[in-house]
C-alpha cells in the first residue's frame, strides 16, 4: 500500500511538472502565430553601437551581454549577413550591439564615447521604404529560442514564394517584443564596413588562386572568379532589384548582394506594388531592453540554428 501511494505521488508530481512546462512554453510564445508581411519598417533610421563578429552565431551571447551591460536601458540589435544553412559557421558574419538613437534624435557624445571606450564602433542605418517583417513575443528567455525556430522559417518561406531580394536580417529586441526585419530597399546601407572588408579579402583570395592556376601567369580572374562584394559603401538603394524587368536575374548574375546573403531568393522578380503591404509604421519611443545577463546567456542557446528551411 505505501508503495502504491509513493508511485501515485511520483506520478502526480510528474504530471504537475509537465503541465508547468507546457504552461511556461505557452507563455513564452509556443502557441503564438507568426505573421509575416511586407510594409513599413518597425523602426526609423537608427544609430547603433556594434561589434562585428565572424564565426558561429551561437557565440554571440557574450556580445549581447557586453553591449547591454554598458547601458541596460538601450534596445539590443543584431544584424545577420549570412545564412547558417549555406555558409560554414566559422564564416558567418554579424554585427551585435545597442541602438543609441532613433529618428531625428542624435546620440549623446558621452554615450558614443562610452561605447567606443569598450571597443564598439558607431554606424547609422536608414529607414527603408519597405521591408519584410515579423514579430514574436519576448516574455521569457525561452521566447528567443522559440523565435529563432519559428520566425526565420516563416521569413524564408515568404521571401522564397515571392522571389524577393530581402537582406540582411535584423533582430531588434524591445521590452516585450522581438522584431525581425529584412530590408527590400537600400540593403547596402545595412552592411557595416567590416563586411565590405571581408568581401574584398575573399575576392582577392579567389583572384590570387585563379592567377596561380593560369600556366602563363596571366590573371584570369575576370572570367573565372565570382565577385563577393555587396558594395555596402555605395549607400545606394537596391529597390531596383525588385522591378519586373529583373525577373531573369540569377543569384550572382549582376546582383548587388553577397552570394553568402541571408536572402533565399533565386531571382528578384517582384515589385513593391505586388506585395501585401501590411506593415505598421515606426514604433514609438525606445523602450527598455532586457537584462544584460539574461539576454546574453539565452542567445547562446538560440542562435546556432536559425530555423528549418
Amino acid at each position: 500500500m505505501p508503495d502504491l501511494l509513493l508511485l501515485g505521488l511520483i506520478g502526480a508530481l510528474t504530471l504537475l511538472l509537465l503541465l508547468t512546462l507546457l504552461a511556461f512554453a505557452g507563455y513564452s510564445g509556443l502557441l503564438t502565430g507568426v505573421t509575416v508581411s511586407a510594409g513599413s519598417p518597425p523602426i526609423c533610421n537608427i544609430t547603433v553601437a556594434y561589434k562585428f563578429h565572424v564565426g558561429s552565431y551561437g557565440d554571440t551571447g557574450q556580445l549581447f551581454t557586453e553591449s547591454c551591460s554598458i547601458s541596460p536601458k538601450l534596445r539590443s540589435i543584431a544584424v545577420y549577413y549570412d545564412n547558417p544553412h549555406t555558409v560554414p559557421p566559422e564564416k558567418c558574419r554579424c554585427a551585435v550591439g545597442s541602438i543609441l538613437s532613433e529618428g531625428e534624435e542624435s546620440p549623446s557624445p558621452e554615450l558614443i564615447h562610452l561605447y567606443q571606450k569598450f571597443g564598439f564602433k558607431v554606424f547609422s542605418f536608414p529607414a527603408p521604404s519597405h521591408v519584410v517583417t515579423a514579430s514574436f513575443p519576448y516574455t521569457t528567455p525561452m521566447s528567443i529560442w522559440l523565435a529563432a525556430r519559428r520566425v526565420h522559417p516563416a521569413l524564408n518561406t515568404y521571401i522564397k514564394e515571392r522571389k524577393l531580394c530581402a537582406h540582411p536580417r535584423l533582430e531588434i529586441y524591445q521590452q516585450d517584443q522581438i522584431h525581425f526585419m529584412c530590408p527590400l530597399a537600400r540593403q547596402g546601407d545595412f552592411y557595416v564596413p567590416e563586411v565590405k572588408e571581408t568581401e574584398r579579402k575573399s575576392r582577392e583570395f579567389v583572384e590570387a588562386n585563379d592567377t596561380q592556376m593560369d600556366g602563363t601567369g596571366a590573371d584570369t580572374s575576370d572570367t573565372s572568379s565570382v565577385s563577393l562584394e555587396v558594395r555596402p559603401g555605395s549607400r545606394e538603394t537596391s529597390a531596383t532589384t525588385l522591378s519586373p524587368g529583373a525577373s531573369n536575374r540569377g543569384w550572382d548574375d549582376g546582383d548587388n548582394r553577397s552570394e553568402h546573403s541571408y536572402s533565399e531568393s533565386g531571382a528578384s522578380g517582384s515589385s513593391f506594388e505586388e506585395l501585401d503591404l501590411e506593415g505598421e509604421g515606426p514604433l514609438g519611443e525606445p523602450r527598455l531592453s532586457p537584462e544584460a545577463k539574461l539576454l546574453g546567456a539565452t542567445r547562446e542557446l538560440s542562435t546556432p540554428e536559425r530555423g528549418e528551411e
